[in-house]
């Protein structure tokens, strides 16, 4: 029996081979990424979240708004007239875990940052219809009524340890930075520094 017969009449034999083809087929694909200044290195004038920034990606991502939301624009014209500046890796090198993906029953939110007004962040929070009549997203009332996570320096020191360039002082001050502050205050906070780096970038190369 000639060994490509053994192979293809050995299911063990046929299961471990498959398996050692894709870690080494994935291991090629994805070992060069973490050598790649493009994809290790923040884009100029990329900045950790701030702590009441950090505790409303928390509250987004408790909320599950990454299930309607993608954060990722891609390299195709009909993305970049409705959404903006192709996103690149290095405005994400702080955030764990990225929230790229592609659904979108909603728009893609990478670049909404500064695009409309805190107020109208309120407003869509509380009663999406009142500023698009057309949409499907649920109301988040509790937000305004609950207060931001004064424990966020936790957080910010757990992901210091993972790269994110937080300082002692800022850690230490996060919870005065949230106190008195709404969850809502802080998804709000999130959402206008979204895409703002990359943003800054993008003028400065023009």
């Amino acid at each position: 029996m000639s060994g490509h017969e053994k192979i293809e009449t050995s299911n063990f034999l046929m299961i471990v081979l498959t398996l050692v083809t894709i870690l080494f087929g994935g291991l090629t694909e994805i070992v060069p990424l973490f050598f790649q200044t493009s994809t290790t290195q923040p884009v100029e004038g990329l900045k950790p979240y701030t702590a009441l920034q950090l505790a409303g990606r928390d509250v987004y991502l408790r909320e599950g708004c990454y299930n309607c939301h993608s954060q990722m624009i891609r390299p195709f014209r009909a993305e970049t007239l409705r959404y903006g500046e192709v996103s690149k890796a290095g405005e994400f090198v702080y955030d764990h875990p990225f929230q790229w993906g592609s659904k979108r029953t909603g728009p893609d939110l990478h670049r909404v940052g500064g695009k409309y007004s805190d107020q109208w962040h309120r407003v869509h929070m509380n009663n999406p219809r009142d500023v698009v009549p057309e949409s499907n997203m649920p109301a988040y009332p509790w937000l305004e009524g609950a207060q931001a996570n004064a424990g966020i320096g936790t957080n910010m020191a757990a992901l210091r340890k993972v790269g994110v360039p937080y300082t002692d002082d800022e850690i230490a001050k996060a919870a005065d930075e949230v106190k008195g502050k709404t969850e809502l205050d802080a998804v709000i906070a999130y959402l206008q520094v979204l895409g703002t780096a990359g943003k800054s970038s993008a003028a400065l190369v023009k």
